[in-house]
């Protein structure tokens, strides 16, 4: 008689105080500030950030915090990359065909940067954050000192304002109205590598532009070390104006990314977000709108596709300050194998917030019996007259009633099941305002889809 094999260790779980990144201290900060040749305002507001990332604990809402897992992200031999040349030969790229403006960034090189001839008469302004500083270091300053918009209360929002080497800045003036989307990319993945970027977005009064920001492996990634890509969009819209911002991550599977998106809304403006993740070993991204406009509005929708053992951490503040605003986020999740959501999200409603409309709905499908995940919608009131404030969450397998449904006409219960999930997913697909970043999400959840399907009979049975 054999002894039984012995059981394979599980991997130890990570506190939240066990952050591994090991390059987060002053001589860093100080080496990256020098190599991009800051003034001096802006190295005091890189280590005033990095206090606040020493001071601060990985998750402040008490909510929230048993629900930090970092035990897949092993980040110990990571270093960041030089900050990026000068813009070089970027603006010969060629345009995407249905792209008002485009960017590329390539680990830590400006590989595309160009305008259409009329985003450029119209004065719309696409340029990195280091061109920004040599050409007008006075709006350099008014934009970023202090943190611009992202959460001050953050660890890791904190420590991508203290490190950041790359980024970019979007302008668009008054009155402009772009019929099609500048498109931004980021491809990172080289091992042991962090890219960490902050994206800067303006929009004037009574504009409108729509942004696809696409986040994809490089060609440099190789073996089993990993890399980090933290990455912030910060968002400021004057009044009246709009943005409608399309997100697709689908880094490689030795990718750890934080993302932090950011948006300040003035009286009447528009904020539309639909994300997609479905690449990386672990994401963490984290949304914070504040509606301090009279009748400023945020349409939201973000969806995760998990498959191996993907772990998705995705939080959403929504800060309701301004009368009569219009709040309606969604997060939704199908998760297979043995991977992860946790979908956490609160929206608050300040005293002055009379006339508010809130809706925060967090959904998650489950296709294998090793899949998990926590849905937490909160809200927090102080201002009782409202229009409407209400969330919702639910968590299981996929429905049998539905199933039942499409077998019936004469689908096999594998078409049914694909049918089922891919429509679940597709809020998110049909606002994505670039055909071709549409077509391409619409293939990459098909191929999630086919990688997935053989977890799936055992999870309905």
């Amino acid at each position: 008689m054999t002894a039984a094999a012995a059981p394979k260790p599980a991997v130890a779980r990570q506190a939240p105080s066990d952050l591994t990144l090991t390059f987060a201290d002053g001589p860093t900060v100080r080496a990256v500030a020098a190599a991009a040749a800051d003034p001096e305002w802006l190295l005091a507001d890189r280590l005033a950030a990095l206090a606040g990332f020493e001071a601060l604990p990985i998750e402040t809402n008490p909510l929230y915090t048993s629900y930090v897992d970092l035990r897949n992200a092993r980040l110990s031999a990571v270093r960041p990359l030089p900050p990026s040349a000068r813009q070089a030969a970027a603006g010969k790229a060629p345009l995407p065909e249905g792209a008002a403006a485009y960017a590329e960034m390539t680990e830590n090189r400006v590989t595309a940067l160009v305008l259409s001839p009329e985003a450029r008469d119209a004065g719309v302004i696409l340029e990195t954050l280091a061109s920004l500083q040599a050409r007008d270091p006075e709006l350099m300053r008014r934009l970023l000192e202090g943190g611009c918009a992202l959460p001050e209360h953050d660890k890791l929002a904190q420590m991508t304002r203290a490190l950041w080497s790359d980024g970019l800045l979007l302008s668009v003036p008054d009155g402009v109205r772009l019929e099609q989307p500048i498109v931004l990319r980021w491809a990172q993945g080289a091992p042991n590598s962090a890219l960490i970027s902050r994206t800067i977005i303006s929009v004037g009064s009574d504009a409108e532009v729509a942004v696809v920001e696409e986040q994809v492996a490089s060609a440099a990634v190789a073996g089993e070390a990993q890399s980090f890509f933290a990455g912030t969009t910060e968002v400021q819209l004057g009044a009246g104006s709009t943005l409608s911002f399309a997100g697709l991550q689908d880094f490689s599977a030795n990718q750890v990314a934080f993302q932090h998106r950011s948006a300040v809304l003035a009286q009447g403006a528009t904020v539309r977000w639909a994300l997609a993740q479905l690449g990386c070993r672990v994401i963490r991204s984290r949304i914070d709108n504040t509606l301090d406009g009279n009748g400023s509005s945020v349409e939201q929708a973000e969806i995760v596709f998990g498959s191996a053992d993907q772990l998705f951490d995705l939080t959403s503040y929504t800060r309701h300050v301004g009368r009569d605003t219009t709040g309606n986020l969604l997060s939704k999740g199908a998760l297979s194998d043995r991977s992860r959501a946790y979908m956490k999200g609160l929206a608050t409603i300040d005293l002055s917030a009379h006339g508010t409309d809130s809706y925060l709905g967090e959904f998650a499908m489950l296709l294998s019996k090793q899949a998990r995940s926590v849905a937490i919608p909160s809200l927090e009131i102080d201002q009782p007259d409202c229009r409407r404030v209400a969330h919702a969450s639910s968590v299981g397998p996929i429905d049998e009633s539905l199933l039942f449904y499409l077998e019936s006409r004469g689908l096999d219960p594998d078409e049914a099941r694909k049918f089922i999930v891919l429509g679940y997913l597709e809020p998110v697909v049909a606002r994505v305002p670039l055909a071709a970043a549409q077509d391409r999400l619409r293939d990459l959840l098909e191929a999630k889809w086919a990688a997935s399907a053989t977890s799936l009979p055992a999870a309905v049975a």
